[in-house]
């Protein structure tokens, strides 16, 4: 890339939450392979991000590779619509051999949000069907969900996201209200244990489940670890009791696994860790191993009958590039790698590494926490960063971690070697001495 093409991206293109009037530098790719990030100014990149969560295999995997060449050469795209293919099949099998077993339908959308969407929308018409039959009209039109979540960028995903303590709290007077809980206190596994469970963590959603129960469509919440909203980890003994409750108060607990799913904490899911099951589950992200967006809703056969026996006779939803043809066939290839069962021990040597060296860092004056979960590790700082100066700093010893507020995260591909984690951590070391670094 030369300088012509990136003084066009900085005058005309627009980057994720970036300013058009005070644009944050980009830095120019040329290839990506394995865990490194190759820049066309000559710099290797180790990657601490798996771009955005995404690419838990590395980059340039040559199962997924074959599994597109070979998709592309058929079809790339084909409308759902009165027509199905043998990738959307076979990734339908393969996402129900690893859910749950009362998960029985799945409906192939486009991203994580819209995932997040069809979600609250599949909770609203079930509802709306059930009240109907009864010649009501249903009065469950709210959702009840935890601070500091965080569950995407469109309208129905940002009224489920935290309205005071995220990005999104400008659009407050434009969405629908919903019921927000207190979080849990954050909670830290050590030597394979959680600390014993604190039952007053959830005081103020169990105070509000029961005021508001009889108007809540569902629980939406992203279990044990919460992403953007702050990445904040939880006792999973937290989600088995609003399991609990869910159950107690007759409502669909939905969870979003669009950062968590597919190992990212140690379990292929993040509720394993507190043994429920979902009534509506999202994923995302890690789907297609960061090749193509595609997500997927997941559902029981209760909820799907209840969404479909009705008016309307079917769920109302069907995005144009919903079962994307060589999305899936990457997102089949992806699965396959996970079948084999590599990512438990490589993300078991990340976690140990994150144990081993992020308390280290709590020696440190500009350091509040830290906290660490299968492969996600936290330093969570008193001071907000310098988007622009701690970015650069990171690229001068050569990793890729991109911070946002006070937090310093890392969420690297599960191939990475134990050099390569040691490598981002002292990169992070590096950062919190510089007082340039932060403001």
């Amino acid at each position: 890339m030369n300088f012509q093409s990136l003084d066009f991206d900085q005058k005309h293109l627009w980057h994720p939450y970036t300013s058009t009037t005070n644009p944050l530098p980009c830095y120019p790719v040329s290839k990506a392979q394995e865990v490194y990030i190759h820049l066309s100014t000559g710099e290797t990149l180790i990657d601490g991000m798996s771009s955005w969560w995404s690419a838990i295999h590395g980059y340039n995997h040559p199962l997924l590779n074959q599994a597109a060449h070979q998709q592309i050469e058929d079809m790339s795209h084909v409308m759902f619509g009165g027509l199905t293919h043998q990738p959307a099949v076979e990734l339908g099998k393969r996402l129900l051999a690893m859910t749950p077993d009362n998960i029985q339908h799945i409906f192939l959308a486009d991203s994580g949000s819209v995932s997040v969407e069809v979600a609250l929308k599949m909770a609203l018409q079930y509802w709306h069907n059930h009240a109907a039959k009864r010649g009501e009209v249903s009065q469950r039109s709210q959702f009840l969900t935890l601070s500091h979540g965080y569950h995407g960028d469109t309208f129905a995903a940002m009224s489920v996201t935290d309205p005071d303590n995220s990005m999104h709290k400008m659009y407050k007077g434009f969405l629908p209200q919903h019921i927000f809980a207190q979080s849990p206190a954050c909670s830290q596994k050590v030597e394979g244990k959680w600390p014993e469970y604190d039952p007053s963590d959830l005081a103020d959603f169990e105070i509000k489940i029961e005021r508001h129960h009889p108007h809540l469509a569902a629980v939406i919440l992203e279990p044990i670890v919460q992403g953007a909203g702050g990445m904040r980890i939880y006792h999973p003994q937290c989600l088995s009791r609003i399991r609990e409750l869910c159950d107690q108060y007759g409502l669909l607990l939905i969870l979003d696994e669009i950062a968590t799913g597919f190992g990212r904490t140690g379990r292929l899911f993040a509720f394993e860790h507190a043994n429920i099951e979902p009534d509506i589950l999202c994923v995302g992200k890690a789907l297609t191993g960061g090749y193509m967006t595609l997500a997927a809703t997941l559902t029981t056969e209760k909820v799907a009958t209840g969404v479909c026996d009705g008016e309307a006779g079917c769920f109302m939803h069907g995005p144009t590039f919903m079962a994307n043809p060589l999305a899936c066939s990457v997102a089949n290839a992806s699965l396959s790698l996970l079948q084999q069962n590599h990512w438990q021990s490589q993300v078991l040597t990340i976690e140990n590494h994150f144990e081993q060296e992020l308390p280290l860092l709590l020696t440190h004056p500009k350091v509040k926490s830290v906290r660490w979960l299968g492969a996600i590790g936290v330093v969570e700082t008193h001071q907000p960063v310098n988007l622009e100066i701690i970015q650069a700093k990171f690229v001068s010893q050569g990793v890729w971690i991109r911070p946002f507020g006070r937090l310093i995260y890392i969420m690297p591909p599960y191939i990475c070697q134990p050099e390569h984690i040691k490598a981002l951590i002292n990169a992070i070391r590096v950062a919190i001495e510089d007082d340039d670094c932060f403001y």
